[in-house]
């Protein structure tokens, strides 16, 4: 039986990878071209070649598809090498998170899932449960760590580390500078080694 890009199994006949890829190209030049607002499970079957029904037969909605367009793109690009000092590790992670965020068309989709889920429940519970960054985010944390022992929680860490980098993003559409980058680096790994002051 297929599933979905969450792993839940669905009725139906397998897959087609060939109808699946074409579904999924259409949705990030489709996304490109006209927005998330735009954009129709009509449409994406019209601009993949397929059938509404084959559409449909795989997922439920427009976010659904756009989801699994992004989540293999985002685990590679959001993947960095190990680096040898702590200050290289989180800001080899931030230059990926900015060049993911501003250049890759799963980025593009991620950026459109994010403002979604602002008013769409349903969409932020996609969001949340793929946690795209939030994966990425944990694994240079965890290498990190040992190095800075006053770091907090790994939620509150993902969320000084990431944090800023979205939101600016978001906000202004764009990017911290590379030297904006380094500061955010230096003042967080500073703040969890030395801890709070006294």
């Amino acid at each position: 039986m297929p599933s979905t890009a969450h792993g839940q199994a669905t009725p139906g006949r397998p897959r087609s990878e060939s109808a699946r890829i074409a579904v999924l190209h259409a949705v990030d030049d489709m996304l490109v071209e006209q927005g998330y607002a735009a954009m129709t499970m009509k449409g994406i079957a019209e601009r993949a070649g397929v059938g509404r029904q084959t559409v449909y037969r795989w997922w439920s909605t427009k976010a659904e598809i756009l989801l699994e367009a992004s989540t293999s793109d985002a685990a590679h690009e959001l993947d960095v090498e190990p680096q040898a000092r702590p200050a290289d590790d989180l800001l080899a992670f931030l230059e990926a998170l900015t060049t993911f965020l501003t250049t890759s068309p799963a980025g593009l989709a991620y950026r459109a899932l994010l403002g979604e889920a602002q008013h769409d429940t349903a969409v932020r519970d996609l969001v949340r449960a793929a946690d795209l960054v939030g994966t990425a985010t944990s694994a240079v944390l965890a290498r990190v760590r040992p190095h800075a022992p006053a770091m907090p929680t790994p939620p509150l860490a993902a969320a000084q580390l990431a944090g800023p980098v979205v939101a600016v993003i978001l906000e202004t559409g764009n990017p911290l500078t590379p030297a904006q980058l380094a500061d955010h680096t230096g003042l967080l790994l500073g703040a969890w080694t030395a801890g709070p002051p006294r």
